[in-house]
């Protein structure tokens, strides 16, 4: 291996580690699938900027064309020269604005320039704002990500400035230099919720996404993300869920979710819809009461979170095919008992498309 080479094979390491680190900490805040939406762009005239905040990587068909050129499935803007903007004024840059599908904080990127080998920009930079409406000329934008390069057919994964960790934004803007394609976007943090949203005693799905709960850790999830669990809407197909593969020995898997919230639990519902041949055979839910970073990064250890005390909610109970269970009067625990972490056990294996965890968030 030349010295090339071996940086090449460092670089995608770190790339990889990084790359973990996002998936198993954060959320994508971007996802069309938590209601991310592209808003505007300079041009897109091959490939749609929706197409930025799909799922998957994006792929590539060797003979599809449109009448505009190769079909690409990303974000493609025309080649730039001869191009002037708004002002008449020679192209620099191409954008795309991005409304969030969750308000958070951001913790990073990815550009992923997957199958744009000859058209993928040179260069990126990335803007962040908060609005209440949809951005304008007046609008504030804050450089997150200073302009930097990006590799073809790549994930181009890229930290957040420390200076913008722990701000709250809304809208990003996609800056491309000069030109060029860019399958997905992916913008990786947390949720900030508002409070005020909810009215007093209103029952919440204290485990949604959208409302600030995060899955921290599975036994398994070879079919699909730990996160499916906890999104909006019911499963679109079998993939829109959590799958577990089959297990070869006594055990069973789990699940556990961070609420978003300190609450109190009145109502449960889980969902195995789409799932009519590899569905769990029996269910478990129990929950725990811990507060703090500290103790959440215990569950990046198996053997830590096996060690937590974890109190009954709803007993070992049977599910069935492509249904919606709920449950309320099954419930065991104390009422006035509240929860910050729930984990969901399965027997022995399989896939459920959704859970959700309603009840009252404790008053501050």
């Amino acid at each position: 291996m030349n010295e090339l080479e071996q940086v090449q094979a460092i670089n995608s390491e770190k790339n990889q580690q990084l790359h973990d680190e996002f998936i198993r900490n954060y959320i994508d805040l971007a996802s069309e699938c938590v209601g991310g939406e592209t808003l505007s762009c300079s041009d897109d005239f091959f490939a749609e900027m929706e197409n930025l905040l799909k799922s998957g990587r994006g792929i590539f068909i060797d003979d599809k064309y449109t009448e505009r050129g190769k079909w690409m499935d990303g974000w493609e803007s025309r080649r730039s020269f001869g191009r002037t903007n708004a002002q008449g004024m020679r192209h620099d840059h191409d954008w795309c604005v991005i409304r969030l599908g969750i308000t958070g904080s951001i913790k990073g990127f990815d550009i992923d320039t997957n199958f744009f080998r000859g058209n993928a920009p040179q260069k990126v930079s990335v803007e962040a704002c908060f609005s209440e409406s949809e951005p304008n000329d007046k609008t504030h934008w804050q450089s997150v990500l200073s302009q930097v390069e990006v590799n073809p057919h790549s994930h181009n994964l890229f930290r957040i400035k420390d200076d913008f960790l722990q701000q709250a934004f809304t809208h990003v803007r996609l800056n491309i230099y000069p030109d060029g394609g860019v399958a997905r976007f992916r913008v990786y943090g947390e949720a900030e919720v508002n409070w005020h949203d909810f009215v007093a005693g209103e029952l919440i799905d204290l485990a949604a996404i959208k409302n600030g709960g995060k899955a921290l850790l599975v036994s398994d999830m070879f079919f699909s993300d730990k996160n499916n669990l906890i999104m909006p809407e019911r499963g679109k197909n079998m993939g829109d869920g959590w799958e577990t593969k089959r297990r070869r020995d006594n055990g069973n898997d789990w699940s556990i979710v961070k609420l978003a919230c300190k609450g109190f639990i009145r109502k449960v519902i889980i969902d195995t819809h789409h799932f009519k041949g590899n569905y769990p055979d029996s269910f478990m839910l129990e929950g725990c009461l811990a507060q703090g970073a500290d103790f959440d990064d215990n569950f990046s250890d198996p053997r830590l979170a096996k060690a937590v005390k974890w109190q009954p909610i709803i007993l070992k109970t049977k599910l069935y095919a492509h249904r919606e269970h709920l449950f309320v009067n099954e419930l065991v625990n104390d009422k006035a008992q509240a929860f910050t972490h729930v984990r969901l056990s399965i027997f022995p294996d399989g896939g459920i498309s959704r859970m959700r965890i309603f009840g009252c968030r404790e008053a501050l």
